[in-house]
């Protein structure tokens, strides 16, 4: 990681004035960096490819929310309240720095279930997600394993899996979204920061957010930057810019799950 983008990460953190960054000051900062020069097995480094397909086998008519455990750590698969059985849109939705499986929920509301979009919601394992400081590693391996489980339970329909987040999660998935495009249709990303370089994969279609007045994450230098990269590149780009803050505007929530489902 380079000198001048430690310092926009720990500027990033320092910033801490949502629920979001409670969890982490400048020294948990130092301790993140440093978590990744101890490294266990599931830590080997990856290329953020997602090996986990969808399956034609399934018919479940599920409603509600499904715990997923794997090894010790958690997401929730929510369903639709009304199941017929027929493929699902999925939204694979990461949540923000110190933020929980539950927090992300209480963020989207009903927007996803209104659309008729199941959403997975996992955890990171560590404050964030491992790119965001480090490399590819472990959380791939959760969330390959996490849709692996989804796609053998569930009816998903295979032109509707999206990836989307809120802040370090929307980061996240704009660089997973385009490293695995060939199963990723659709990205979201909710007031993001930046991409993770990787291999790019597939041609997705993109939604962005965000707020004219985040002091997190500058709408300069971020989402403004990071739409005319895409464009820039023939991405197809549905892009909202809000006057608010680093959030998720209900409205904008609305729209993102309507158009995954569409």
């Amino acid at each position: 990681m380079s000198d001048k983008l430690k310092a926009t990460f720990r500027s990033h953190f320092n910033k801490m004035g949502r629920r979001e960054f409670a969890m982490l000051t400048a020294s948990g900062f130092g301790g993140l960096l440093a978590s990744g020069c101890r490294r266990i097995l599931a830590d080997i480094p990856n290329d953020g490819r997602l090996s986990a397909r969808t399956s034609q086998m399934t018919r479940s008519k599920k409603t509600g929310d499904v715990s997923i455990d794997i090894e010790s750590r958690k997401a929730v698969l929510r369903l639709p309240p009304v199941n017929s059985g027929k493929p699902l849109p999925l939204l694979l939705f990461l949540h923000g720095a110190g933020q929980s499986v539950e927090d992300m929920l209480e963020y989207l509301g009903e927007a996803p279930t209104g659309a008729g979009v199941a959403t997975l919601v996992p955890k990171s394992r560590s404050h964030t997600w491992d790119a965001i400081g480090n490399k590819f590693g472990a959380d791939v391996t959760f969330i390959n394993s996490a849709l692996t489980r989804v796609f053998e339970t569930e009816a998903i329909d295979p032109e509707r899996v999206a990836i989307g987040g809120f802040s370090d999660g929307a980061s996240y998935a704009l660089s997973l979204g385009l490293i695995n495009g060939d199963l990723f249709r659709r990205v979201v990303a909710f007031s993001p920061g930046f991409i993770i370089t990787g291999l790019k994969t597939g041609k997705p279609s993109f939604f962005i957010s965000h707020g004219t007045a985040d002091r997190i994450l500058p709408i300069n230098q971020c989402s403004r930057r990071i739409v005319a990269d895409l464009k820039g590149r023939n991405y197809d780009v549905t892009y909202r810019e809000f006057d608010g803050g680093h959030e998720v505007p209900s409205e904008i929530a609305v729209d993102a799950m309507r158009w995954i489902a569409s």
